[in-house]
Parts: structure tokens; sequence; C-alpha cells
């Protein structure tokens, strides 16, 4: 249930509303907008009476909220979040571009890395230090090994920097070297992990599961916020179909749906959409066309040796150039890039 309070309500209104809600054993959520107020309310809405609050000082309407997720949803919240990772703000009027090798391998190559990145100009370095990999016997990250290189790599170039998590213990270990936590698509039901992440107050990147509804997914990011933390970015990164041209099919109709549906901002990841590096340059303008806060986008100085996602990998010299080519779909978008 969402109640919405009058423009000339005071702040006694909402206190007093605030007041009713928590005396049921309910929480109340506060959305302060510059000319309205909205108060969401959370938990077993049959211990209010909602005729009761329509009539209370200050209240302009009472709206039911159907879908299950209630803190990622726009109507809690109508105003979009902007989320911050060091210096950068991932929301409506910028363009983030996250880049980065999927794998670390070592700390030559996560530097390397950086620096290009960077100067093509990417915000935010993205690096893999724990990978869940569909093989047992596939390169599984160096750990906090490579943890420790991306804190290096941040030192070095003012980057901020963005790591996939498998577990608590990978949770413990991250937070003391990265700005942003990344929830992989395998591991966006795995509701504990969710939880934890939550808890740190850490930004998290959560990715679209293999399979998952957009219901489902915001669901999952409804755990992060539940714990408090709503610096929540969501990432499209393609799903399983019956088409096999690609690893996945990007589902860029999920930016525009996220977008009515919640007010968390949407990168989409067309590397891990394709697995083939030809179709990221075209699936990224169109991500930006799409509406889409950034992108996410893997890079590597020698994609032919990489441990993982070589044939994904963009040179540095492509993506270079598609920054460049990048610029033009910002600024038609409205976006800072």
């Amino acid at each position: 249930m969402i109640i919405v309070m009058k423009p000339q309500a005071d702040k006694r209104d909402v206190e007093h509303i605030v007041h009713m809600i928590e005396e049921k054993g309910l929480t109340a959520h506060l959305s302060e907008g510059s000319e309205v107020t909205i108060i969401g309310v959370v938990g077993d809405k049959s211990r209010l009476s909602a005729s009761n609050l329509e009539i209370a000082s200050g209240v302009d309407k009472i709206i039911p909220v159907t879908e299950s997720y209630k803190l990622a949803n726009r109507k809690f919240h109508p105003e979009p979040t902007i989320v911050s990772v060091g210096a950068t703000e991932i929301g409506p009027n910028n363009l983030t571009i996250m880049s980065g090798p999927c794998a670390i391998e070592s700390e030559e190559q996560l530097l390397a890395t950086a620096r290009a990145v960077k100067a093509a100009g990417a915000n935010i370095l993205r690096g893999g230090a724990y990978k869940p990999r569909t093989s047992p016997y596939s390169f599984q990250g160096l750990e906090e090994e490579g943890l420790r290189y991306m804190k290096t790599a941040r030192e070095e170039t003012g980057m901020a920097v963005v790591c996939e998590v498998t577990s608590a213990k990978a949770i413990e270990a991250a937070v003391k070297y990265v700005d942003m936590l990344q929830i992989g698509a395998r591991n966006m039901q795995n509701f504990e992990l969710l939880k934890e992440a939550g808890k740190t107050g850490l930004p998290v990147l959560l990715k679209r599961g293999l399979s998952s509804t957009i219901d489902e997914w915001l669901n999952a990011a409804e755990y992060i916020i539940a714990e408090g933390n709503y610096n929540v970015v969501l990432c499209e990164r393609g799903i399983r179909t019956y088409e096999t041209a690609t690893r996945n099919t990007l589902d860029l109709s999920a930016v525009p749906v996220i977008r009515a549906k919640s007010h968390l901002p949407i990168i989409v990841d067309p590397s891990h959409a394709t697995g083939v590096r030809a179709y990221v340059a075209p699936l990224a303008k169109a991500a930006v066309a799409a509406g889409a806060d950034g992108l996410m986008i893997e890079t590597h100085p020698c994609p032919e040796r990489a441990l993982s996602d070589g044939p994904q990998s963009l040179t540095f010299d492509q993506f270079q150039e598609l920054c460049t080519e990048l610029r033009p779909y910002a600024a038609l978008a409205g976006r800072t890039f």
C-alpha cells in the first residue's frame, strides 16, 4: 500500500501517519519529493484500516500495490534512484561505462587494462576475482589476490572498482578492497547472499538470472533493499532462449520495462549477452538508445590468451573505438559521457 500525502501536508501529518503504521507492527518508508511525500507500507496490511488512514489529516489518497516487490517499486519511490560508486553517479543524466577483464589474471594485466579503459572513457573498472564457472575445471579466479590487484588499480587510476562475489566469505574479503559488489546471474536468487550483500551498505550490481522474469529479478533486488541498502543497480545480461546464434538473448525490452516498474538504475552487458566480440558494439549502441543508464563491456590486453571469455572481449583499440562511437548516442539520449 502507498499513502500519498497532500502537497500542503506538514511534518506533523506525516509523523502521525508513520506512527499509525508502526504501532501496528508495520514498516513505513518515506519518499519525499519536491511537492509530494509518499509513504510506503511494508508488512501485513490487514492490520491497518485503510478507511481510517484515508480520513487522516494530510492524506490525499491510498494506492494498493499488487506487485510482491515494494521497495524496488517505482510506485513507492517515483523519483529515479542515483547510485554513487566512488566519484561516479549511475542514474538518468549520465552514461556509466564499466569495463575490464572477465577474470583478473595478474597485476600487470589488470593495471594495463585499467589504464587503457580509463583513457578511453570508462568510469568503473570491472574484474573477476571469484569466477563461478560452468565447469569445475575452468579457471576459478585469483580470489583475494585478485582483489588486492583491484585496490592497486584504484589507487593508481582513481577509478572505482567492482567485483563479483559468490559467497559470504567472498563478501567478507571484497569489502576491504572494492567500491561495489556484483551478484552474478547464477546467484541472482541466492537469497542469503543477497541479504549479506545488502548488509554491507556497499552499492550492489545485480545481474539478471539466466532464465529469470523481470518480476523475479526485482524481487531479488528487494532482498538487498530490505536490508536498508537502496544502492542497487540492475544489469541486463541476456537470458536463455531457444536461439543458439548467441550465448544468450539480450532482452533490450527489459530496459524500458524496468524504467517503468522500478526507480533503480539499469545497465546492459552486451558482452555476456552475446559471447561474440563482433556483436558487442551494435548492441551497446542499441542499449543506450533504449535508455540504459550504463554499459558493462569486457576488455582484455590479449583476448586470444584470456583465461575466461576471450571471444567476447574487446581489445584496447576496439574499446577506444566503441567509446568514440557511443558519444553521439549518449548525447542524443541526453546523457553525459
